[in-house]
């Protein structure tokens, strides 16, 4: 049994086809309103929150995947993050179960270093000292002993379906809704963006590899890193047309922060501000045979989904 521990997002959903593609039938989806991915998976409702819930849903788990969201809201990540993870933690010391802790950059420096899996822990705001006490406890239980446990750390989204992201939500939501593409602070930095299905495959792969235990792994991004003047010539190349783009000064987000939405982005205005190179090599080399989904591909994908298709390839 292999369970997904949140798995009404993208990656979870994601997640669960691909462990059943590829790895196992045996899936538990667990999340607060559990709903099947594949015909064949075991669903349970829990909250995580709760010590109880979290033991039983480990429960007979060779291996749990903790790909859990929060809404963007920075007392709610301080109250209940470290709370979750920890009766997570817990649970699987207890049941003898596999951590796979999916992970994202918001503990590293925003200062335009290229992020390696042995760059410091420099969280810039709340939500960074968040992500940071919440890598810091799987990192001690790896250092101690007391559990076999993997972080897959992934930079920003960007892809089909549910994904969430501010390039998703400026750029793709904007161009389905024919609405000017807006770009926070700067056209001209560098990003590393990943492909939503391939943090997931990389997630799963991963995971069923004994040997990547004890580690964190950069998930792969396609090794261009273009900046968002250049994703956008790309994307006005798929879609056939010449895509206008409106870059949002940082005043903007400091006068629209009395708003709580706008007030939640500007934690992560800073990574805007310069570049953002996530390096992927110690995956690429420990697995040469992944394919990564460039952006093209992924743009094009996205372009089929908006038109009305649903095939999402890797």
């Amino acid at each position: 049994m292999q369970t997904i521990l949140g798995a009404n997002g993208q990656i979870g959903e994601e997640l669960a086809r691909e462990l059943k593609r590829n790895f196992t039938s045996q899936i538990r989806i667990v999340s607060r309103n559990a709903k099947k991915v594949n015909d064949t998976d075991e669903v349970f409702s829990a909250d995580l929150s709760i010590r109880e819930k979290a033991i039983e849903a480990v429960k007979g788990s060779e291996i749990a995947y903790f790909t859990l969201g929060l809404p963007m809201s920075t007392e709610l990540w301080e109250k209940q993050f470290p709370v979750i993870l920890k009766n997570v933690i817990e649970a699987c010391k207890i049941n003898k179960t596999k951590l796979v802790f999916f992970d994202n950059t918001y503990m590293y420096p925003q200062d335009g270093r290229v992020l390696t899996e042995d760059t410091i822990f420099s969280p810039v705001r709340r939500k960074g000292k968040v992500r940071r006490e919440m890598a810091e406890m799987v990192l001690k239980e790896i250092s101690l002993g007391e559990l076999e446990a993997v972080i897959c750390r992934a930079p920003e989204f960007y892809g089909p379906g549910k994904t969430q992201s501010i390039t998703n939500t400026l750029i793709f939501n904007n161009l389905k809704q024919h609405k000017k593409l807006k770009v926070p602070l700067s056209s001209r930095k560098k990003r590393s963006l990943i492909w939503t299905p391939d943090a997931s495959h990389a997630a799963a792969l991963i995971g069923n590899t004994p040997d990547a235990f004890g580690q964190t792994w950069h998930l792969p991004v396609d090794k261009s890193h273009p900046t968002y003047q250049e994703f956008i010539a790309l994307t006005s190349d798929i879609y056939g047309k010449e895509l206008k783009y409106f870059v949002v000064p940082k005043i903007f987000f400091t006068i629209g922060a009395v708003f709580k939405p706008v007030k939640e982005l500007l934690e992560l205005l800073p990574r805007y501000e310069h570049d953002n190179i996530f390096d992927d090599t110690k995956f690429r080399k420990r697995f040469p045979d992944f394919k990564v989904t460039d952006y093209k591909h992924g743009i094009e994908q996205i372009k089929k989904e908006q038109a009305g298709s649903t095939t999402i390839n890797h």
